[in-house]
C-alpha cells in the first residue's frame, strides 16, 4: 500500500474572502486563495481541468452539540495517508478527470468500500456526469484531484496551510485537494435532514463542484431544493436539504450566487 505524508503545521490566521494570499500547502504545492487560481499541480492531468481557489464551509453551525451522537471520531491522527489501490472503470461520459482517494492510515475506515462508495456518488446521474464530466479512480500517476479523509486535525492543518480556518468542524478544497473531514462524513451535519449516506454525497458532490469550478450558491426560495453547492451547513434558509446539483430529470439545481 502506497503511502503519501502529510506534515502538519499551524493554522494560519483566516484571510479576508477577497484577498489573495501566496501560501505553502501541506503537500508543498503553492496554492492563491480567494480570487486567483492555484498553479498546476506537477505531473497533474490537465485534459479539460479547471483550476479553483481554496474554499471551505468556513463557519460550522453554533449550535452543534459538543458532543455528538453516533461514533467516535479521534481528534488526531498519523498525518499519513493510505491510497486506494483500485482502478475502476470510469463513471459519465464526456471530459474524463481521473482522481484518487486517500484516507489517513490511523483511521478505521475500509479503503476499498470508502473509494467504491465515492466512485458510487460521482457516478450518480444526478451528480457531475450530467453536465459532462466523467471520473475514474486510479491508484496512482496524473489525477485531476485527490480525495483525502482525515481527522479533524490534520484537515485543520492542510486547510489552515492555505489560509481556511475549518475550525476542527468542517471540510475544504485547496486547489487540486478536496480534504473531508472525518467528523462530517461519520457524524453528517445537524442542519441536514437526511440519511448520512445522502450527506457523504452532499460533501462529495459540494467540495468537487468547487474542484469543477463552482461557486457558493443560496436558497433559491422556500420549499425548493437546496443546491449542491449552497453552504447548507449553515442553515437551509427555508429550502429542502438535497445533496444533488442535478434534478432526476437533468435539470441543474441552481441559487443565486454568494460571495
Amino acid at each position: 500500500m502506497s503511502r503519501t505524508t502529510s506534515r502538519r503545521r499551524p493554522a494560519a490566521r483566516p484571510r479576508h474572502r477577497r484577498t489573495a494570499v501566496l501560501v505553502a500547502s501541506v503537500t508543498g504545492v503553492a496554492v492563491l486563495t480567494y480570487g486567483c487560481l492555484p498553479e498546476p499541480q506537477k505531473g497533474a492531468a490537465t485534459a479539460g481541468a479547471r483550476e479553483t481557489p481554496a474554499w471551505s464551509e468556513e463557519q460550522p453551525e453554533p449550535d452543534e452539540p459538543s458532543t455528538p451522537a453516533g461514533p467516535s471520531i479521534p481528534a488526531t491522527g498519523s498525518g499519513e495517508f493510505a491510497t486506494a489501490r483500485d482502478t475502476l472503470g470510469p463513471v459519465g461520459k464526456g471530459t474524463l478527470r481521473r482522481y484518487r482517494v486517500q484516507i489517513e492510515d490511523s483511521l478505521d475506515l475500509s479503503l476499498p468500500e470508502t473509494a467504491r462508495e465515492v466512485n458510487a456518488i460521482l457516478g450518480d446521474p444526478r451528480g457531475w456526469t450530467a453536465e459532462g464530466d466523467a471520473f475514474q479512480l486510479v491508484p496512482s500517476g496524473p489525477v485531476d484531484f485527490t480525495v483525502k479523509i482525515a481527522t479533524p486535525s490534520t484537515v485543520d492543518a492542510i486547510c489552515g496551510a492555505a489560509g481556511l480556518e475549518t475550525q476542527g468542524k468542517v471540510n475544504c478544497t485547496v486547489g487540486s485537494t478536496v480534504v473531508v473531514n472525518l467528523r462530517r462524513w461519520q457524524l453528517r451535519s445537524p442542519q441536514f435532514d437526511g440519511p448520512i449516506e445522502e450527506y457523504r454525497a452532499l460533501i462529495i458532490n459540494h467540495e468537487v463542484g468547487h474542484r469543477l469550478g463552482h461557486g457558493h450558491e443560496g436558497c433559491p426560495g422556500p420549499g425548493k431544493l437546496a443546491p449542491a453547492m449552497m453552504q447548507q451547513i449553515k442553515g437551509l434558509k427555508g429550502c429542502k436539504a438535497n445533496a444533488w446539483p442535478y434534478d432526476r430529470q437533468g435539470k441543474y439545481i441552481k441559487g443565486p450566487p454568494v460571495d
